[in-house]
């Protein structure tokens, strides 16, 4: 997917990311010499792995690579940008999207929802010319409900296992997505964590209307007014935070077996995580990252 606004970098990086390019300096040297600079048109396109940045370029440029009316959503993409998403992909305004998925109780989620979120299942979609903003958020939500039938999940728990597995979702990297549930688990259970309070950086960062970052401060920590805020408010957060994929449904239903109670991921590059069973090596592993950011403070 191209996104409204992004620029040559955004672009570049994204290439790299999906191994469509070697690398990020394979593409973006190539685009800083072209003359006059290439226009790129917001939306889905059709490439191939390892291909070479003259390829790609091409292949981006040329209409009959743009994907008419079809939306890729990955996992863990928040509904606000879900919504941004449909309207760069299809003719829908994204007015007409807002305005539709205000209106929650027209799409049979659980009573506990009061929006969207959650309930939008990431995949790639192609939609035909005219449809409706409801209708296509609906698409989204039908696919989310056949996800949890699939997994044997009964519609009464629907809403418990799409908050966790959102939760899981944005915590964890896919290699770590079962063991971060077991973290979860544990903490919900008395015996081994008596405040039962979930302490994710993640939902408050939600909370508070950052969706891009997990990082938070000591103030947003101490917030009681957001409701979001799990290192105050015990339990599973209010409400889902991510939307979620198969695997993170999965892991939410099987976590693996284990004592962990923490969990940190010290390198936000890789996704690396370290998990412990005890505050003092929750601490060591803390002082880990730390240093990792310090030396990376673009990811704060």
């Amino acid at each position: 997917m191209i996104h409204d606004g992004e620029t040559g970098q955004d672009i570049a990086q994204a290439l790299a990311d999906q191994d469509v390019v070697k690398s990020f300096d394979a593409f973006y040297d190539l685009l800083r010499k072209e003359s006059p600079a290439p226009v790129f048109q917001p939306g889905a396109y059709q490439l191939s792995t390892k291909m070479s940045g003259r390829a790609a370029l091409d292949r981006l440029l040329d209409p009959a690579s743009h994907l008419n009316q079809t939306v890729l959503i990955t996992e863990g993409t928040v509904a606000v940008d879900v919504l941004q998403l449909l309207s760069e992909g299809t003719d829908i305004p994204l007015a007409e999207l807002q305005t539709a998925a205000a209106d929650v109780a027209s799409f049979g989620l659980p009573a506990e929802a009061k929006t969207l979120e959650g309930f939008l299942f990431p995949d790639t979609y192609s939609f035909p010319p005219g449809l409706s903003a409801h209708d296509a958020l609906q698409k989204l939500v039908d696919s989310q409900f056949q996800a949890l039938d699939r997994a044997g999940v009964a519609p009464e728990r629907r809403w418990s296992t799409i908050v966790l597995a959102a939760l899981i979702q944005k915590e964890a990297g896919p290699n770590d997505f079962f063991k971060v549930s077991r973290v979860f688990h544990n903490r919900t259970d008395p015996a081994q964590w008596d405040s039962g309070r979930m302490q994710s950086d993640a939902t408050v960062a939600y909370g508070t209307g950052k969706t891009h970052v997990v990082t938070t401060t000591d103030a947003e920590r101490a917030d009681a007014s957001n409701p979001y805020n799990t290192y105050i408010h015990p339990g599973l957060p209010v409400g889902p935070i991510s939307n979620p994929g198969r695997v993170a449904i999965d892991a939410a239903l099987h976590p693996a077996d284990g004592p962990w109670l923490y969990f940190v991921t010290w390198n936000q590059e890789t996704r690396e995580t370290i998990f412990s069973t005890t505050a003092d090596e929750h601490e060591a592993a803390v002082v880990k990252w730390q240093a990792w950011m310090k030396e990376n403070p673009e990811y704060g």
